[in-house]
């Protein structure tokens, strides 16, 4: 019997959330919708320029476990922090979500990773991230019990940046695997696609990835073409299951030849789509761990989604389990 339902391994960042125009974008440099990497001296910089902010525990991986906690699921998280302000901050939201987070904190430099987003009157997001301690996750911080211990293993595909990270996923999945659970990635970004392509690509084709989440921008990005049908077909000869979100047109989970399009949930404002895609997996997983059909699924990833981006921030501040119970869908 696995102890937790998701084991989730990612950047551990701290969000520092504000609203801005887009002509602050443009003076900037910012690129638009974009996940944008950063050094420490830009961090300073957009910092001493943004305006009234949030701040709160993110990352993606970090938000998809806190999502699925949220739902009742069995949530472990994998991320490296520093033993600083930030750092504690990142620790005791996630534990207060109900997480397990035993990552060891680093006691020196580098800092905390923070990703600056700048939210424009559209909802759209745009990241500005530095990685800080981010970088230091490494083998010795996998944790055997876990990382078999978990009925999915969930990487985001921006952890793919740092080396040392990439020895630790490869490490966590054969633990998976040896345990006979499986392992799932989300793409994270079209720029983390272009950079990594090929590696994507092997490590869905090995066997390595199981279970794969995008948005259709990304997955057009893996596979060059200008058809998402095309890209649909080619994803799932290349994966055991793929769930593919569209925005307000839903999303498409593929298994084989089988397809089951899920429709969006209806929502009253649109304010910020920091983590849409990041709960849609926790829904996701939630249901998939509990043994629901692929339609459920699917559901309940919209249902989280679509609640996350009429709130500012990318944690769910309503109860999902209790969201999913008025709905009908548990």
């Amino acid at each position: 019997m696995a102890k937790y339902d998701v084991l989730c391994i990612g950047n551990a960042i701290v969000d520092i959330i504000a609203r801005c125009d887009e002509t602050f974008l443009a003076d900037h440099g910012i690129i638009k919708g974009a996940m944008n990497l950063i050094d420490a001296e830009r961090a300073e910089l957009l910092y001493s320029h943004m305006g009234p902010a949030i701040e709160a525990s993110g990352g993606s991986a970090g938000n998809t476990a806190a999502g699925i906690a949220s739902f009742g699921g069995k949530a472990a998280y994998f991320g490296k922090v520093c033993n600083d302000h930030l750092g504690h901050i990142f620790a005791h939201d996630i534990r207060a979500q109900g997480v397990a987070f035993d990552t060891r904190p680093l006691d020196s430099e580098p800092p905390t990773a923070r990703s600056m987003i700048f939210v424009t009157p559209d909802g759209e997001r745009s990241m500005n991230t530095y990685l800080g301690a981010c970088v230091e996750l490494g083998p010795d911080d996998v944790e055997v019990e876990k990382a078999s211990g978990s009925k999915v293993v969930y990487f985001e595909g921006y952890l793919w940046d740092p080396p040392l990270a990439k020895e630790a996923i490869r490490m966590t999945a054969r633990h998976a695997h040896g345990a006979g659970h499986e392992v799932a990635m989300t793409l994270s970004d079209p720029f983390c696609v272009d950079r990594y392509r090929g590696e994507f690509l092997e490590l869905m084709r090995s066997g390595t990835v199981d279970i794969v989440f995008a948005n259709e921008s990304e997955l057009i990005s893996l596979y060059q073409t200008s058809s998402f049908e095309e890209a649909l077909k080619l994803v799932a000869g290349d994966c055991k299951l793929a769930a593919v979100t569209r925005s307000e047109k839903g999303s498409v989970v593929v298994r084989g030849d089988q397809k089951v399009v899920v429709d969006a949930i209806e929502i009253s404002e649109l304010v910020d789509t920091t983590g849409a895609g990041d709960l849609y997996a926790a829904g996701f997983l939630y249901g998939y761990t509990q043994n629901r059909s692929l339609a459920d699924c699917g559901k309940l990833g919209s249902l989280a989604a679509g609640l996350v981006i009429q709130q500012i921030g990318p944690r769910p501040r309503q109860n999902l389990l209790q969201e999913a119970e008025q709905r009908g869908l548990v």
